[in-house]
């Protein structure tokens, strides 16, 4: 048998911020209870609470989280290129990754708990100002960037952009421009 080895707390934490995410971006902030995330992650409910103290802090650190990883992912790809268009070539490491896209429009949802809110418009906020910083594009053509991937977020929600998108006719034609764009 081999003898389990002990996470230390901080890795316990992290254990349990990855299992919010994944229940987060199933069932959003008003659908997943804490001892679903528990069980996720392998520990019980008090420890949750213990960790986050409360499922509106745990979410607001998924949010956290997963703002945190899509600005690395665009400070990566402006460190091989600065541009816009090399960041929306980057894009697809985001569609790998569609919790991070699903848990963005679920705090988008519920921005209308004052808190959550809060956190959503100033991680938003600073998505867009790292793109401005990182690329030197001006407001409009940072809008214009951000309502792009903002449909590819949602068409990523609905399952038909990013790994094994359901084959529907319109979201294939849809997904084109995309491509079409940087010709």
């Amino acid at each position: 048998m081999t003898p389990k080895v002990r996470l230390t707390a901080k890795e316990r934490g992290d254990e349990v911020l990855r299992a919010a995410v994944q229940a987060f971006a199933a069932s959003g902030y008003e659908g997943t209870k804490t001892d679903e995330i528990a069980r996720l992650a392998g520990v019980s409910q008090p420890y949750v609470i213990r960790l986050f103290g409360t499922k509106q802090q745990l979410f607001l650190a998924a949010v956290e989280s997963v703002c945190a990883r899509i600005e690395q992912i665009f400070r990566e790809a402006a460190a091989e290129r600065p541009d816009l268009a090399n960041l929306g070539n980057n894009y697809e490491r985001l569609l790998a990754e569609p919790e991070l896209l699903v848990v963005l429009l679920h705090g988008f949802s519920a921005a209308g708990d004052p808190t959550i809110g809060d956190c959503v418009r100033r991680r938003f906020g600073s998505i867009y100002t790292l793109i401005r910083t990182l690329t030197g594009a001006t407001p409009h053509e940072t809008r214009e960037f951000l309502s792009a991937g903002m449909l590819m977020t949602v068409m990523s929600a609905m399952q038909v952009m990013g790994p094994n998108p359901i084959p529907l006719p319109w979201a294939q034609e849809l997904s084109e421009t995309f491509t079409d764009e940087e010709k």
